[in-house]
């Protein structure tokens, strides 16, 4: 039963409030330089903090309300479909 840690760590890793922040702060490392290049081209914060500001409402559009509506979450109280055992047992490639 152990082969099944690492991709199911990993799945809720990516799936939940950790791959949200994961990958919130990974768009926000790459966009550093677009922040420093827009600092240096008008000389001031304002233009950077815009561009940050536009940048956390798309990210926070997209996860919370677009990420959902795809998923199909919030709905009702139905069971995930790729979690339920087609057929029976599990056991069938453990070899018991």
């Amino acid at each position: 039963m152990l082969h099944h840690v690492g991709p199911l760590a990993g799945a809720a890793l990516l799936a939940g409030a950790s791959g949200k922040v994961l990958f919130g702060a990974i768009g926000f490392v790459l966009s550093v330089p677009f922040l420093l290049r827009l600092y240096r081209r008008f000389k001031t914060w304002l233009a950077p903090g815009i561009a940050l500001g536009a940048f956390v409402a798309a990210f926070s559009l997209s996860t919370f309300v677009i990420g959902p509506l795809i998923a199909g979450e919030g709905g009702g109280n139905s069971p995930t479909p790729g979690l339920q055992q087609p057929n029976g047992s599990h056991a069938g490639h453990h070899g018991g």
